[in-house]
């Protein structure tokens, strides 16, 4: 296995771009286009979203419904060719009706794991598990 530690920082450098830029308080949604090839894809709750700009009104969309989402990133890591990235993270905002559930204004935080794959020096691939049943089980109960 040839192995590139530049590639390897500069996947892990790509991601954190992403969760401070998208994920972070400013909400940068151009900056997808930057960071994600025009193919890109995720696979996040078990479904699937083909396309930047699917992803974008996807990303819009969540944000609409957690209010100052903020997705902080805990742990990340690369493999040695820096073609895939893991980051280990938590995400809170305020609920406005995420899950179908009544908006309330509360505060709420829910775990995830992300493993992107990198191709031509962006994010091409994602795939997504997250805390989220716990979440609605928690919101569902004081609802």
């Amino acid at each position: 296995m040839v192995t590139d530690s530049h590639a390897a920082q500069f996947a892990v450098q790509l991601a954190l771009g992403f969760l401070e830029r998208v994920w972070g308080p400013q909400h940068e949604l151009d900056a997808i286009d930057e960071l994600m090839t025009e193919d890109y894809s995720i696979v996040s709750g078990g479904t699937l979203i083909e396309g930047r700009n699917a992803f974008k009104e996807w990303v819009r969309e969540f944000q609409r419904v957690l209010p100052q989402a903020r997705t902080v990133n805990q742990e990340i890591f690369a493999n040695a060719t820096g073609d895939l990235v893991v980051s280990r993270w938590i995400c809170t905002g305020s609920n406005n009706g995420i899950f179908g559930l009544p908006p309330d204004g509360r505060l709420v935080s829910f775990t995830g794991i992300s493993i992107w794959k990198v191709r031509d020096q962006r994010l091409s691939e994602c795939w997504v598990e997250r805390s989220a049943l716990e979440l609605y089980k928690e919101l569902s109960a004081l609802a």
